[in-house]
């Protein structure tokens, strides 16, 4: 079901992961953000869309992990922008013959089956340094940032008011740093990421994350301080006190522990072997 959340803007979210598709508003038809993870729910999305008289303009994927980059038939061959470092690991993501098959194995089992693959990653790269997206609808400020994921971007719709977040400020999720590549620095790229988000907070009056609560400015204000004490703990070898984790953890959700503890020792090991970031 769509729920608006400031005007000519509304949000879907699925049943596991609590994740937020993102619908703009424009001239000649809807920027779809993030739209789902199963084929039921993104068909659910397009039925939702058609009654309303909306067709898809333009789709976003905010970064290329694997719940960020599907797509359904019936949301059309409109362009599915994202950046250019996100379009570019998605390539090589496909590149290898059996990509299919890899990316069902890491699939949640719950839904695995449901999970429509055809479609997924076929982004388009927006040129390196794009600030604005290309569509005709509210202006869309494309914030690009290093945390969590390469080419992970946030969107400003700014005379909305409204920030789509991606995998940032969640009130569920805590920060999942991006580990997979020695010669990077993931908490420092956390913490820029979280600076220019940040930045932009003065032009945000609601916050959509990828997973979780639709939140106001202060919210947006508050999960960016939680987010910067906990990478900092975790810079420190700690496990963070946060409300996320242990035993206050959403009901559902309690597996972020874990999460955190293998976060820490991801780390510590980086360290060992001399990764950036010691």
């Amino acid at each position: 079901m769509l729920r608006q959340v400031a005007e000519g803007v509304l949000t879907h979210q699925s049943e596991l992961l609590e994740n937020n598709a993102v619908v703009v508003q424009g001239r000649g038809g809807v920027l779809l953000v993030d739209p789902g993870l199963t084929g039921s729910e993104m068909d659910c999305l397009a039925s939702d869309l058609a009654r309303a008289g909306l067709g898809v303009a333009a789709g976003f994927a905010t970064h290329p992990d694997w719940d960020h980059v599907l797509w359904h038939p019936r949301f059309g061959d409109a362009p599915r922008y994202g950046t250019a470092r996100c379009a570019a690991y998605m390539r090589e993501v496909r590149s290898d013959p059996d990509w299919k098959a890899r990316v069902a194995e890491a699939l949640p089992p719950e839904i695995a089956d449901e999970v429509p693959l055809d479609l997924f990653g076929l982004i388009t790269g927006l040129p390196a340094g794009t600030a604005e997206l290309p569509w005709d609808g509210p202006r869309v400020r494309i914030i690009e940032h290093p945390a969590h994921a390469p080419g992970h971007a946030a969107l400003l719709v700014e005379d909305r008011g409204v920030l789509a977040a991606g995998d940032m400020v969640s009130d569920v999720l805590v920060p999942n740093f991006d580990t997979l590549d020695d010669a990077n620095d993931p908490v420092g790229e956390y913490l820029a990421g979280l600076r220019l988000i940040e930045d932009a907070s003065h032009q945000v009056e609601v916050v959509v994350p990828g997973h979780g609560s639709v939140g106001g400015a202060e919210d947006l204000r508050a999960r960016i301080e939680l987010d910067r004490a906990y990478v900092l703990a975790v810079r420190e070898g700690r496990v963070p006190r946060d409300p996320r984790v242990g035993a206050t953890a959403k009901p559902g959700w309690e597996w972020v522990t874990d999460i955190s503890a293998d976060q820490v020792r991801r780390l510590a090991e980086r360290s060992e072997r001399g990764g950036a970031g010691d």
